[in-house]
């Protein structure tokens, strides 16, 4: 395990989440997966951690490993028509995931996804968390609407809420 990256995740304890995505910035974040989601038949789910538990750093768990484990413990497959996408983000390692389930992800490369990460991430390194959340969340929803445009007949199926996980 490199300790570089253990102190990088010991300078991020839980708190900064809050410093980084107060209040108002969930409002907005939850606002605006609603607001998406009402265009189309998919579903958003965005989750965000300071850090990762030293006993995960110690199995070398990356970015893309705990996103994958999130995308099971979140449902974000349990959708009616295979189309949830998740959206992590990794404060301490500067990284965003985006996970679409197999009827989206049938649909759009998984490059034209890491495109959307690597500009939500240029927006965090400039400071701009919730400009790159909504961001990130615009074009997700895009993407939905694009293959899955139409009226939702199965309701809500996942929180809208961002997950801060602590």
């Amino acid at each position: 395990m490199a300790l570089k990256r253990i102190l990088k995740h010991l300078w991020f304890p839980d708190w900064t989440l809050r410093r980084r995505f107060p209040a108002p910035a969930l409002q907005m974040i939850t606002a605006s997966i609603g607001e998406s989601e009402r265009g189309h038949s998919g579903e958003i789910c965005f989750a965000v951690e300071a850090s990762l538990s030293l006993d995960r750093l110690a199995r070398g768990q990356s970015a893309r490993g705990r996103a994958l484990e999130l995308f099971s413990l979140l449902r974000v497959w349990d959708t009616e028509h295979n189309n949830g996408v998740l959206i992590y983000v990794l404060l301490a390692d500067r990284d965003v995931e985006i996970l679409a389930d197999r009827g989206i992800a049938r649909c759009v490369p998984q490059e034209h996804w890491a495109a959307i990460c690597d500009r939500m991430e240029d927006e965090f390194r400039a400071g701009r968390f919730v400009d790159g959340a909504l961001a990130g969340i615009r074009e997700v929803g895009g993407e939905l609407r694009t293959h899955f445009a139409g009226e939702d007949r199965h309701g809500d199926e996942l929180p809208n809420e961002p997950h801060l996980l602590f």
